[in-house]
């Protein structure tokens, strides 16, 4: 037995004119309802909360993948540059909004994910980038599409002396590791002979073949220049090498993960050496906690660190250091700070343009970037005809007790290198 619902006609009570009309009303007003819902998400993804039009920042970072632990640092860097920046009401009223994306340590996922930014999140600038087979692709397509780039952690001599980019832009330049580093190997350790390793990355390939040049100028022989693929798992034979080449000094152009595993094997196969500086990886905490005793003597370099920082920030220092812990609960690093500058940098760009009230466009950015002159905890930032650092500089810092001490250059330095460093033990 059925029982009919008088408040309810069926659809045969219809006529066939009005099914039609009806169902065109619902499918037009179902239309216009997402167009709407469409509409509202885009607005509000370009204005604040406080009805203020957003600034949109891409960031483009390894923070996956064999690179991901520094590129995670340089995140965490440029995060904080622009939450400093928003607490303190963002740039003339304007919130900024990162855009963080993550190229997994990829050359192709970079370029992908530049693209993505550039045309669909309609950012104003670039920052981020570690390791110049990254970092390439995405200045070109940058430059290509007038978009600002202001690189973290980029080396390679050739971004920016063979290819005239107006749009790139770096916090770091390799002579300012090779030109202080080569004067120390002459100067203070007196070596005779020295070998390099470095990796098969185009920055750090071009790290050892300057300074194969500077210390060959100096009269230091090189007998051994060898290549190795980044995340190698074994250096036995190379140190074997080493020793038939009868060095006083290695210098590894490796990264954090690849001097871990070299200086663990150095140190069981006890290879005699006056020095072994490796200027990326060992001026990190975290890699004398790793190592502990092993790491005691060993050479590194960085432009920043907690309590080494440029002459006259040290009060802004302390308070990034302070500010950094509070927000993710952990000790900042010389890459963070990388991260920190490049963002501080196009940050301050900015607010040079929205303070003169000029349009945030890729030419004008551009031209605010080569105009900018300003004193940051990592280095006084001014960028040449080419788009690098003028000043950047770092500083050589052995481990002594488990700490990272300056001694070199001269002027700052806080302790002695032992005049003859017996790193075989």
């Amino acid at each position: 037995m059925e029982i009919a619902n008088p408040g309810c006609r069926s659809a045969k009570s219809w006529p066939r004119v009005n099914s039609g009309r009806l169902q065109l009303s619902f499918r037009r007003s179902g239309l216009l309802q997402i167009i709407l819902v469409l509409f509202v998400i885009m607005f509000a993804g370009s204005v604040g909360a406080g009805g203020k039009e957003v600034i949109r920042l891409g960031e483009i970072n390894p923070l996956t993948g064999h690179l991901a632990q520094h590129g995670q640092e340089i995140h965490q860097g440029v995060v904080y540059a622009v939450e400093e920046v928003n607490a303190q009401g963002g740039i003339q009223g304007r919130p900024v909004k990162l855009c963080s994306r993550d190229d997994q340590s990829r050359p192709e996922i970079a370029l992908n994910q530049a693209q993505e930014l550039i045309f669909r999140e309609k950012i104003a600038g670039l920052v981020g980038g570690y390791v110049d087979s990254l970092v390439a692709p995405v200045s070109e397509l940058a430059a290509r599409y007038q978009v600002p780039y202001v690189a973290s952690a980029s080396l390679q001599q050739a971004l920016t002396r063979q290819r005239r980019n107006p749009y790139f832009f770096r916090v770091s330049r390799l002579d300012g590791i090779v030109e202080p580093l080569s004067r120390f190997i002459d100067e203070k350790l007196k070596a005779r002979r020295v070998a390099i390793l470095h990796i098969a990355t185009p920055g750090s390939t071009e790290f050892a073949a300057s300074l194969r040049d500077n210390l060959s100028k100096v009269g230091i022989a090189v007998p051994l220049l060898e290549k190795c693929r980044a995340g190698s798992r074994d250096f036995s034979t190379f140190l074997l090498k080493v020793k038939q080449a009868g060095v006083d000094i290695l210098v590894s152009g490796g990264f954090y993960p690849d001097n871990l595993i070299l200086v663990r094997q150095w140190r069981e196969m006890r290879l005699p050496l006056k020095a072994l500086v490796a200027p990326w990886g060992v001026a990190y905490q975290s890699f004398i906690s790793t190592l502990g005793r092993a790491s005691e003597g060993l050479l590194g370099m960085c432009a920043w660190n907690p309590g080494i920082t440029w002459p006259g920030t040290e009060a802004a220092s302390c308070r990034f250091v302070q500010g950094f812990r509070q927000r993710f609960g952990q000790e900042p690093n010389t890459t963070t700070m990388h991260g920190y500058t490049s963002a501080r940098a196009l940050l301050l760009a900015l607010a040079q343009l929205a303070s003169r009230a000029e349009p945030l466009t890729g030419p004008a950015l551009s031209q605010a970037l080569r105009k900018l002159e300003v004193v940051l905890p990592m280095e006084h930032l001014k960028f040449d005809e080419y788009g690098d650092p003028l000043y950047y500089r770092q500083v050589v810092v052995q481990i002594q007790q488990g700490r990272m001490v300056v001694v070199y250059p001269p002027e700052r330095a806080k302790g002695w290198l032992p005049t003859a460093p017996s790193l075989a033990e």
